[in-house]
């Protein structure tokens, strides 16, 4: 449904550095003095690395500053004084997200949805799969479906002609809806924090082909998934959101795979949302969730 309301259009930072005095007092400072009207701000030091994180996000209507021009002035009254990394992002750029799915259904559906109904302010441009029994989604939704069989032969070849479509679509990150592939090293360097994976929480503990058949032997009590991003090291990259589901001694193994799917959808649209809405910041294979 449509609305009249006129959304704000607002810049989103996100930094951190070393801990030390005046951060937030110089951030604000800065924004103040330029006639930005702060909305929302959040802070975090990690006591053992004494590291500190924050995100703030401020209207642009009054900025005296234009867009184009903020972060070369944020470097120079700032950026480099106080050492530190950040990012800027403003909510009136709608990210470019590419969906990689193999044989199941229920993350790519629950993707969709969120997508069709308005939900998520995203684009898919390009969904991508190893397998074509989905390319009838990708028409009913009028997202180009690319069938891309893999095997230990072409994988190079196959990867390369990925990257290339997601460059062509400008598609800002990859959400892997189980894509049932392990990406190369080459692959996801070239993406870093922007490729988000969904698996059950099982691992590694029930790895293999039948996690909830192991789990079920083992009369596990709970059950869950975690999203994180991707990295080089399979399933070890920084975790954006995790949830359990409580399991009984009544739950089959069809039950436990029903549960399973409907925490795995909760998480992976968790994680994706805090990703494309800029709630997130790494650090050493770790994540600070501003949600």
């Amino acid at each position: 449904m449509k609305t009249n309301k006129k959304v704000k259009n607002t810049a989103i930072l996100l930094l951190h550095c070393q801990d030390q005095k005046g951060i937030v007092a110089s951030v604000t400072d800065f924004l103040h003095k330029n006639g930005g009207n702060i909305i929302s701000l959040r802070e975090h030091v990690d006591q053992q690395t004494n590291h500190f994180f924050m995100r703030v996000e401020w209207e642009l209507k009054e900025f005296s500053i234009p867009e184009e021009k903020i972060n070369e002035y944020f470097e120079t009254m700032l950026g480099t004084k106080l050492q530190l990394s950040w990012e800027l992002h403003f909510s009136s750029t709608v990210p470019r997200m590419a969906i990689f799915v193999s044989k199941y259904s229920h993350c790519l559906f629950d993707v969709l949805s969120r997508y069709e109904s308005g939900e998520w302010k995203v684009k898919i441009p390009v969904i991508i799969s190893n397998h074509d029994k989905f390319r009838h989604i990708g028409e009913r939704y009028n997202i180009p479906y690319h069938y891309m069989p893999l095997n230990k032969n072409n994988k190079r070849e196959v990867e390369a002609e990925q990257y290339h479509l997601l460059k062509k679509h400008n598609v800002d990150f990859v959400v892997l809806a189980r894509y049932m592939q392990i990406l190369s090293e080459e692959f996801t360097k070239k993406l870093p924090n922007k490729i988000i994976n969904i698996h059950h929480s099982s691992l590694p503990a029930f790895a293999g082909a039948k996690p909830y058949e192991g789990a079920h032997e083992r009369g596990v009590k709970l059950i869950g998934a975690t999203g994180h991003y991707v990295t080089p090291d399979l399933d070890a990259g920084p975790i954006i959101y995790q949830d359990v589901i409580s399991i009984s001694h009544n739950d089959s193994i069809s039950d436990m795979k029903r549960k399973g799917k409907d925490i795995e959808k909760i998480v992976f649209a968790n994680a994706i949302w805090s990703h494309f809405n800029h709630k997130i910041i790494t650090y050493q294979n770790k994540t600070v969730i501003f949600n």
